[in-house]
C-alpha cells in the first residue's frame, strides 16, 4: 500500500472520481487540495460532502501557484491532459496520476478490466452480475465481487473493504487509461471505433489510450479481443499472455461465438454449447455481441455457466441504453442517451424494425456523421434534430442521397422542444428513439441527466 502520510496532493476536478479520491487520500493522511474551475456556489454539494474530510478547496480557476506545494497531481476523468495546469505540472516533473491507477497499485485481489468505444457499461454490468451470482451460490472461491470504475461509485473510496479473496470488475474509459501504468489481470477490449476525438488528438492517440489496458500485462495475464472488430483485433500484437476472442461467427481461435441458437465456446478445437440465445432479453445485435463478450470474460475468469445463464434471466440492460420509457398514442418511446457518438446511434437504429422517429443532436465530438445520416435516409421516417450539432448534422443530411426519407425533418433548440415535436409526428406502431449521436454538454451535466430529463418530459406527455 502507498504511504500518503504528509504527502501534498493537488486533485484537479471535483466530479465523482475527484471527490472519491480526495476523500480517500485525506483519510490516508495526505494533505489534499481539491481544485475546480467551477465556483464555490456551483459546488455547494461537493463542499458539503467533503466538509468533515479535511480536504481544502480552491475553486473558480486553475492557478499555477497551486503546483508550488504539490508532491503529486491527480486528475479526474473529465479533465483533459492538455489543461495548462496539467501541462505545467509535467514541465515541472510533478508526477500525474488518477484514481484508477492508484486503485490498481493498491488493490489486493484479481481485477477484470473492460474497455471499448461502445458497450462497456452493459458488458461490465453483466459480467458483474454473473460474478455476484457465482459468489452468492458459492460456485467460485471469491468472497465478494465488486463492480465499478467508470460506473457507479469509484472503488478507490472502498478499497479498504476489498480483500485478497475478492474479485473486481472495472469499466475503464480512454480518459482513465491514458494515464495508467498498470494493467488488469484480465483485460477486454470490446471494440475501437471513432469516439472522443474532441479530447484525443486523433484515432491513433485514442487507440493508444485503449491499448494501455494491455500494455502492462505479463505472460500470465489474459487479453480478450473482438475478432470481428478491426480496431479491437488489431491490438493482438500487444497481447503478452493468453488470447481469448469473441464474435458472432465461428473461429478456430479460442473463445466465444454464436452457434445456431447457442452461445458456445471453442477451446482446444472442441466446441461446447453454454447457453441459449433465447435467454438474451436485450434488443439489438450489438447487445447480443455484448452478451457474447461478457460470456468470454466470465469464462476466462472461471465463472461457471450456471452463473452466466442465471445472470441473463431478467437482465434487460442498464438505464439510458435502449431503455423503454412508455407507450404514448400507440408509439413506444426509448431512451438511448448513452449514444454519444454516431456509431452508437447506428447500432441503436439497427435494433428496431418498426417505423422510426429519431431524436438526434447534442454536442459534436469532432466525429463523422455521414454513415449515420446515410442510414437515416434508409430507416428513419421522421427526424428531429436539436442542440449544438444541428448545423453539422443538417449539412451531412443535405449532402446525402435523396431517398424520400425522412418524410419530415424538424429542427429544435433543445431536447424538451424535440420531445414535443416527436410526439406531434409519431403515431401507432412507431418507435420514438432518443439516440442523439452527440454528447449532452451543450444542455446537460451528462448523458444520465439528459436521459432522466427525457424520461420526465416523455412521461408528462398527455
Amino acid at each position: 500500500m502507498n504511504d500518503w502520510s504528509g504527502k501534498r496532493v493537488l486533485m484537479i476536478g471535483a466530479a465523482r472520481q475527484g471527490q472519491a479520491l480526495a476523500r480517500h487520500l485525506a483519510r490516508c493522511g495526505a494533505n489534499v487540495t481539491l481544485n475546480d474551475q467551477k465556483s464555490a456556489d456551483e459546488l455547494t454539494s461537493t463542499i458539503a460532502a467533503l466538509s468533515d474530510s479535511g480536504v481544502q478547496f480552491v475553486f473558480g480557476s486553475h492557478s499555477l501557484d497551486l503546483l508550488d506545494t504539490a508532491d503529486l497531481v491527480c486528475v479526474s476523468g473529465g479533465v483533459p491532459l492538455t489543461l495548462s495546469i496539467v501541462q505545467e505540472a509535467r514541465r515541472r516533473n510533478i508526477p500525474i496520476t488518477n484514481d484508477t491507477q492508484l486503485f490498481m497499485e493498491d488493490v489486493p485481489c484479481p481485477v477484470i478490466g473492460i474497455t471499448g468505444s461502445a458497450g462497456k457499461t452493459t458488458t461490465t454490468s453483466l459480467v458483474g452480475r454473473m460474478a455476484q451470482i457465482a459468489v452468492e451460490k458459492k460456485l467460485v472461491p471469491h468472497g465478494k465481487a465488486w463492480v465499478g470504475g467508470n460506473i457507479g461509485t469509484p472503488l478507490i473510496d472502498q478499497i479498504d473493504q476489498i480483500h485478497s479473496g475478492d474479485l473486481v470488475i472495472l469499466e475503464l474509459s480512454s480518459f482513465q487509461l491514458e494515464l495508467m501504468t498498470t494493467s488488469p489481470h484480465l483485460a477486454a477490449v470490446l471494440n475501437v471505433t471513432p469516439n472522443h476525438l474532441d479530447r484525443h488528438a486523433g484515432m491513433a492517440d485514442y487507440t493508444a489510450a485503449k491499448q494501455r489496458i494491455l500494455d502492462f500485462q505479463n505472460d500470465k495475464d489474459v487479453a480478450i479481443l473482438n475478432r470481428e472488430d478491426s480496431g479491437s483485433f488489431e491490438l493482438k500484437a500487444a497481447v503478452k499472455g493468453r488470447l481469448v476472442t469473441f464474435g458472432l461467427q465461428k473461429s478456430d481461435l479460442p473463445g466465444m461465438f454464436l452457434n445456431g441458437e447457442m452461445i458456445s465456446v471453442c477451446e482446444d478445437a472442441t466446441i461446447r454449447p453454454l447457453f441459449s440465445k433465447k435467454l438474451v432479453e436485450l434488443r439489438g445485435e450489438h447487445n447480443l455481441i455484448n452478451v457474447i463478450a461478457a460470456a468470454a470474460i466470465a469464462w476466462s475468469a472461471g465463472i461457471p455457466v450456471e452463473a452466466m445463464s442465471a445472470a441473463l434471466v431478467g437482465f434487460t440492460g442498464v438505464p439510458h441504453r435502449l431503455e423503454y420509457v412508455r407507450t404514448y398514442k400507440g408509439a413506444r418511446w426509448y431512451n438511448d442517451s448513452i449514444a454519444t457518438a454516431p456509431e452508437r446511434t447506428i447500432a441503436a437504429l439497427r435494433s428496431f424494425d418498426e417505423p422510426l422517429v429519431l431524436l438526434l443532436g447534442g454536442r459534436d465530438k469532432n466525429l463523422p456523421w455521414e454513415d449515420l445520416v446515410h442510414l437515416v435516409t434508409e430507416r428513419v421516417d421522421h427526424l428531429v434534430i436539436f442542440g449544438e450539432a444541428t448545423p453539422k448534422i443538417s449539412a451531412a443530411l443535405s449532402a446525402a442521397p435523396v431517398t424520400g426519407l425522412p418524410e419530415t425533418t424538424t429542427i429544435c433548440a433543445g431536447l424538451e422542444e424535440a420531445v414535443k415535436a416527436a410526439a406531434d409526428v409519431s403515431g401507432n406502431g412507431d418507435v420514438v428513439l432518443l439516440a442523439p449521436g452527440g454528447t449532452s454538454f451543450d444542455e446537460f451535466r451528462d448523458f444520465e441527466e439528459r436521459g432522466d430529463r427525457f424520461k420526465q418530459w416523455v412521461n408528462k406527455l398527455s
